[in-house]
C-alpha cells in the first residue's frame, strides 16, 4: 500500500553508527530506525544471541512456559517499578495492552464506568485504532471515523486543564515523558511528579509511553527516573528493547494488573523465544553504567554544539529541544527539505511534529561521530540558508 513517503535510498548492511548502500556509500545514521537500533547496527552480542537461539527454537506458543520470557521479565521487573510484564511484538501492541489493563483494573474493582483514557496534544502512541484515539494528532484519525468514546485529549503540560477533564469516569492518563513524534518536547520533573500526585488523588492509573524515550535514551534507563517519586502504574516499551528485532512490552504493578486474569489478553507471537533472547541481550547492554554515562556525555556535547548552530543560523534553527539523545531541532525552514539536505551530507535524521527534525543516534555513538554529525548538520544549515536567500 502507498502509505510511506520513502526516501530514494536502500541499504545493504550496517555497522555501528554507519549504514552502507549496495554501491558502498556510507551514511552516518542518527535516525537508528527511529530510535530502534539503540546499540547500533550488527551489535556482536545481539547477533550472537540471535544466532544461538535460531539454532534451538523459534516459536512454540504461550500455552507453554517460555523460559526466555521468565528471564527477560525478571530482568525488567528487577530494574523498574513493575511486578509483571506482558510481551508484545510492537509498541502499539504494548499501548493496547496498557489501555486494556487500565480499564480492566477498574472493572475488577467494581467501577466499570471508569473507561476514559486521557492523552495529550501532540502525543503519538501507535497506529492501531485504540492507539490513534489515545494520541493527540487528529491527522492520524482522518478517514477512520470519529474519535471513539472513552478517549479525551488534554493540552500538553497543563495540569489545570487536565484536572478539568478528569472525573468519575477517568480510567487512566497516558503520556510520553519526552514526546518523540510530537516535536521532542520534554516534561519537567515537577510536571511528572504533579501527574503522579493527581493520579494518586483521583484513583486514575498513570501510564507512561516510553517506547521512544525509554531504555537509556535520555541518560537514565527510563526517562521518568529523572523525576524522583513519579513512577507510573503501567509503562509501555519497545523500539530499543530488541535493538532492531521486533519486540515490545507492557510493564505494570501487580495492583494495576489485578484485573488481567487468564483469558483477558493474549498474543500468538508475543514473547517468542527469538525475541526474548535478543531482548535479554539488549537490556543487559542498555543498562550498563558506561553506556548511560556515554549518553549523558554526548547529550551535553550536542546541546552545546547545537545551541551554537542556533546562534549562527537563526534563520534556520529556531529551538533545540528534547532530553538525552532524543534531540529535536525546530526549524524555520521546511523540515522535510532539511532532511534531504542532511542526506546530501550523508547524514540520516528523523522528521517530527511542529516542523522539527530529530536526532536519534545509536547510544553507542562516539564523540568523534557526534562531531561529524554536527559538522554535517552545519553544512545542511548553510545549504538551507543559501537556498532561502536564493529564493528571496
Amino acid at each position: 500500500m502507498g502509505v510511506y513517503q520513502r526516501a530514494p535510498l536502500a541499504f545493504e548492511r550496517g555497522e555501528g553508527a554507519r549504514l552502507f548502500t549496495a554501491d558502498g556509500e556510507a551514511y552516518l545514521d542518527c535516525l537508528a530506525g527511529i530510535a530502534v537500533n539503540a546499540l547500533g547496527h550488527a551489535h556482536p552480542k545481539l547477533v550472537q544471541a540471535l544466532k544461538d537461539q535460531a539454532e534451538k527454537l523459534w516459536h512454540v506458543s504461550n500455552i507453554f512456559t517460555i523460559p526466555g520470557q521468565e528471564a527477560l521479565a525478571r530482568k525488567l521487573t528487577d530494574l523498574t517499578f513493575a511486578d509483571v510484564v506482558f510481551f508484545t511484538n510492537s509498541g502499539t501492541e504494548a499501548v493496547e495492552c496498557a489501555i486494556k489493563t487500565a480499564r480492566k483494573h477498574h472493572w475488577a474493582k467494581g467501577a466499570p464506568e471508569r473507561i476514559d483514557i486521557i492523552g495529550f496534544e501532540g502525543s503519538f502512541h501507535g497506529r492501531t485504532i485504540a492507539a490513534v484515539n489515545a494520541s493527540g494528532n487528529e491527522s492520524y484519525l482522518e478517514g477512520f471515523g470519529p474519535r471513539l468514546p472513552g478517549y479525551l485529549v488534554a493540552p500538553f503540560d497543563d495540569i489545570d486543564a487536565l484536572k478539568a477533564l478528569m472525573g468519575p469516569t477517568t480510567a487512566a492518563i497516558i503520556i510520553e515523558p519526552v514526546q518523540g513524534e510530537g516535536g521532542a518536547r520534554s516534561l519537567s520533573e515537577s510536571s511528572l511528579r504533579a501527574l503522579r500526585r493527581l493520579c494518586d488523588e483521583t484513583g486514575a492509573l498513570l501510564i507512561y509511553d516510553e517506547i521512544q524515550c525509554g531504555l537509556s535514551r535520555t541518560g537514565r534507563l527510563f526517562a521518568h527516573e529523572w523525576a524522583e517519586g513519579a513512577a507510573p502504574d503501567i509503562m509501555c516499551v519497545a523500539k530499543a528493547l530488541g535493538g532492531g528485532f521486533p519486540v515490545g512490552a507492557c510493564l505494570a504493578t501487580a495492583e494495576a494488573a489485578s484485573g488481567m486474569t487468564p483469558g483477558s489478553h493474549g498474543s500468538t507471537y508475543g514473547g517468542n523465544p527469538m525475541a526474548m533472547a535478543v531482548g535479554l541481550a539488549a537490556v543487559e547492554e542498555l543498562a550498563k553504567p558506561e553506556l548511560l554515562a556515554n549518553v549523558r556525555e554526548l547529550a551535553g556535547y550536542f546541546v552545546q554544539q547545537l545551541s551554537g548552530l542556533q546562534q549562527r543560523y537563526p534563520d534556520v534553527v529556531v529551538d533545540i529541544r528534547g532530553k538525552g539523545l532524543l534531540i529535536g531541532i525546530k526549524l524555520a525552514t521546511n523540515n522535510r527539505d532539511f532532511m534531504q539536505l542532511a542526506r546530501d551530507q550523508k547524514l540520516l535524521i528523523a522528521g517530527g511534529g511542529d516542523n522539527c527534525v530529530r536526532l536519534l543516534p545509536p547510544l553507542t555513538l562516539t564523540l568523534d561521530e557526534a562531531r561529524e554529525a554536527v559538522e554535517k548538520l552545519e553544512a545542511a544549515c548553510r545549504a538551507a540558508r543559501d537556498r532561502a536567500k536564493a529564493a528571496a
